[in-house]
């Protein structure tokens, strides 16, 4: 009998523990031990999504263990990934395409029905992997979510794949975090976990020695490390928009300014611009006014085009950005931001929300026109105005078409892609990662005065290589293969 793929699932106390990095460390780790490591979350939300080699999507923290694995990302890392349009619904994606909207609650009757793409998912990467890593969502702890869960305890009891639960110490209330997540959970479920591991500490973490004994005591779990507080890993590209609370800052005057949207998506296109020593990245939050020392103002991506322009609106945005434009700011639009930027943006059937068509900014003698069907595929082009090469992706519905289309933006695999006002002052794209490539990014921001020194895919890689050191040194790491491999053993005797 074929013996079972070694495989670990790390799970956490609660979102935003760090589970995509601990995952992507590891992934580094292993790789450099010659290991074939796969990336794996079965359910993901995030409206921060990458293109896979298949051309559908996934979240973005399984793109980067991918990069950290050394492999080509798959739509099988991530099979089933929510994308959240409003406050209770959520587009769903499934195996890297749309699958359907539906409210929360009746994703909540229907998930169940998930759960064969995800198994089937998993045995895809096995099938070539020497290990594989998945990462939890959330937290196990949510027992109201328990039913049909395809997250968590679900799907690790599912694939019976053997669990080590991480605690955020930078919270506070890890002891309580870690032995009130024990409590709660099933004795099944408890005797899957086989370890547990203190993430984010800062200062002598030999004062801790006594928290470890009492979360053993507590919860009979071992200690696999405590892992301090790392600055690295604010370089790699985040996931959720919590972490747009990362400082984006510097001493210069040359600033960018970003208003927050309410479904703000792949906002990680603007992480190369705040690691430029020569910028001052700002996310203007909610209520805010955009600054008026701002050079630059960028709409970032959406998943709600037509309803993040109402909540543009809502905040007085508009009326900055339009001030900021006849000042002769530049302003610059990617995806969902420069559909905002057009004349009208049309519904007809209702695929971005409500059917019908709204008035946009104005800014470009563009219009959009949206539909179901959407665009996701890795591009590769120049930027008209330098030449400069580019890599990126698309994901996006709908087209847009008018006078300013006649000078492009960038030209994508020997076609026009995107526009420019008349002035040259307000342009728009569809193309998302522009400002990973340093010659593109190099180029417009030369065009603003300001001289790039960041060479980024040098930083990521970097980042990660410091993770995986990290965690080697900071971590059990036989330990933690010795339990990834419990489940060959556990798997046979299922069997």
């Amino acid at each position: 009998m074929e013996q079972a793929t070694p495989a670990l699932m790390i799970q956490a106390t609660g979102s935003n523990a760090g589970k995509s990095t601990i995952v992507a460390g590891l992934a580094r780790a292993l790789v450099r031990r010659g290991m074939k490591v796969a990336p794996f979350k079965p359910q993901n939300m995030s409206n921060n999504a990458a293109v896979a080699v298949e051309g559908g999507e996934i979240g973005r923290a399984q793109a980067v263990q991918a990069r950290a694995a050394r492999v080509p990302p798959s739509v099988h890392m991530n099979p089933v990934l929510l994308k959240p349009e409003t406050d209770t619904g959520a587009q769903i994606i499934v195996q890297g395409r749309r699958w359907g909207n539906l409210r929360a609650t009746n994703y909540l009757e229907k998930k169940a029905e998930l759960l064969p793409p995800v198994l089937e998912s998993f045995a895809h990467l096995a099938r070539n992997a020497d290990i594989i890593l998945v990462e939890g969502a959330g937290s196990p702890a949510e027992i109201n979510l328990r039913a049909g869960d395809i997250a968590n305890m679900g799907f690790a009891t599912a694939a019976n794949v053997p669990v080590v639960m991480l605690g955020d110490i930078d919270r506070g209330g890890v002891i309580a975090s870690l032995a009130g997540t024990h409590l709660v959970l099933e004795q099944d479920e408890r005797a899957r976990i086989h370890g547990f591991i203190i993430n984010k500490f800062r200062g002598d973490a030999g004062l801790f020695e006594q928290g470890l004994t009492a979360i053993t005591r507590l919860t009979g779990w071992p200690s696999l490390g405590v892992v301090p507080w790392l600055p690295q890993a604010a370089w790699l590209p985040a996931e959720d928009a919590v972490d747009l609370d990362r400082t984006h800052d510097s001493s210069s005057k040359r600033v960018i300014a970003v208003p927050v949207l309410a479904r703000i998506a792949n906002f990680d296109d603007l992480d190369p611009l705040g690691m430029e020593p020569g910028v001052k990245l700002v996310f203007v939050r909610p209520g805010e006014p955009i600054p008026a020392d701002a050079d630059v103002v960028i709409l970032p991506g959406s998943k709600s085009t037509i309803g993040d322009l109402a909540f543009l609106r809502a905040q007085g945005w508009h009326i900055d950005i339009k001030a900021h434009a006849r000042r002769g700011g530049h302003v610059l639009g990617l995806c969902g931001g420069y559909q905002m930027l057009g004349k009208t943006i049309a519904d007809p059937e209702g695929a971005d929300g409500r059917a019908g068509t709204v008035e946009g900014l104005g800014l470009l003698d563009i219009a959009t026109v949206m539909s179901p069907e959407k665009s996701t595929t890795l591009v590769s082009g120049t930027h008209c105005a330098t030449g400069a090469e580019i890599e990126g992706y698309e994901i996006h519905l709908g087209r847009s078409e008018g006078a300013d289309c006649a000078r492009p933006m960038v030209r994508i695999d020997g076609r026009p892609d995107g526009a420019i006002s008349a002035d040259g002052r307000v342009q728009g794209t569809y193309v998302h990662g522009l400002f990973t490539g340093d010659a593109f990014r190099r180029a417009w921001l030369a065009n603003l005065g300001i001289a790039s020194s960041l060479a980024y895919e040098s930083r990521i890689e970097a980042a990660l290589d410091a993770l995986a050191d990290h965690l080697e040194a900071h971590l059990d790491i036989e330990q933690i293969l010795k339990i990834a491999r419990s489940r060959q053993a556990t798997s046979a005797s299922a069997a």
